[in-house]
């Protein structure tokens, strides 16, 4: 026998498979693998190209009008016109996320802290139905019922259009996604810190403020984050909310609000280039704000796995 030929084992002596014997199985399974490898490529790809195509359209068409007299002006009055800015816009959009995630952020919290500390109390069931049906209702549905709450005069507080009116559609959109990213996140803490807490004598809501909470803090606020970005790039039901402005509006009740989405879907329905130009520039504005607190979001993630 030569020295090179390897040496098949023997199952009657005992001898178990050598590595480098590749059996007729292994051979199969490595190409399966190679098969499906191939087939998640073709699918993640499939998902990755609209998007791409979408981050690639508003670049080309948004870096260019995109400047800092467009931060720091608002729109001209007339669309013909070019230059000008979404400082109106930017403010508005900011201004109702900002009070948004006031109204939401506490509630979802309080509601997490619930499922998670009583997750077979009474109203358990019933608040995470209502969290689900929320968070597959469609964002101008959310509109149309803010409208008839708030905004209508003719049963509803007729309180106009206006940032609060905005911001309580864009709460409503909020919310369900903190109160489940939160239950998430206080899920994922160990439940022996809280043991511990309960025998040096804490009681229960010393050892959810004091023990889980500031367990789950990176990653409760990556959620709000999230959330917080949701509501910044929604658009429908500011139309029958915030409905509008073309300048810089600070009041919280009584006058219409401007909001990027508002701006650009105005610059888009008129077919002056001037107005087009905006538009692009407001979606690229949008993109930044929006990328800009997902990459918060990561960051905080990331540390709180170190």
């Amino acid at each position: 026998m030569s020295v090179d030929t390897p040496v098949r084992p023997d199952p009657e002596a005992g001898d178990r498979p050598s590595l480098t014997v590749t059996t007729p199985n292994a051979r199969r399974r490595a190409l399966i693998s190679r098969i499906m490898s191939g087939a998640l490529f073709l699918a993640v790809m499939a998902a990755v190209t609209p998007l791409a195509i979408l981050l690639w359209q508003t670049l080309s068409n948004g870096w260019g009008p995109f400047s800092w007299e467009f931060l720091t002006t608002i729109e001209p009055l007339s669309y013909r016109e070019t230059g000008g800015g979404y400082l109106h816009g930017i403010v508005g959009t900011l201004y109702m996320t900002g009070v948004a995630a006031l109204i939401s952020v506490p509630l979802g919290l309080a509601a997490a802290v619930y499922l998670t500390e009583r997750p077979k109390g009474r109203y358990a069931s019933i608040v995470r139905f209502f969290t689900d049906v929320m968070t597959g209702v469609p964002s101008v549905f959310v509109g149309l019922a803010v409208y008839a709450l708030l905004v209508s005069g003719s049963g509803g507080l007729g309180l106009g259009f206006g940032t609060l009116a905005g911001a309580a559609s864009l709460a409503i959109i909020m919310l369900p996604i903190v109160v489940r990213s939160s239950e998430e996140m206080l899920r994922l803490v160990p439940g022996d810190l809280k043991q511990a807490a309960y025998g040096l004598g804490a009681r229960q809501w010393q050892a959810t403020f004091k023990v889980t909470l500031p367990a789950a803090a990176p990653g409760l606020t990556t959620g709000v984050i999230l959330a917080v970005a949701r509501g910044a790039g929604e658009t429908a039901p500011l139309i029958l909310t915030a409905l509008g402005a073309r300048e810089v509006v600070l009041r919280l009740t009584g006058a219409p609000q401007a909001d990027i989405g508002l701006l650009m879907l105005d610059g888009f329905r008129q077919p002056f280039e001037g107005g087009i130009e905006r538009a692009w520039a407001g979606g690229f504005t949008l993109i930044l704000i929006t990328l800009g607190l997902s990459i918060i979001a990561r960051m905080i993630a990331r540390r709180s796995q170190i």
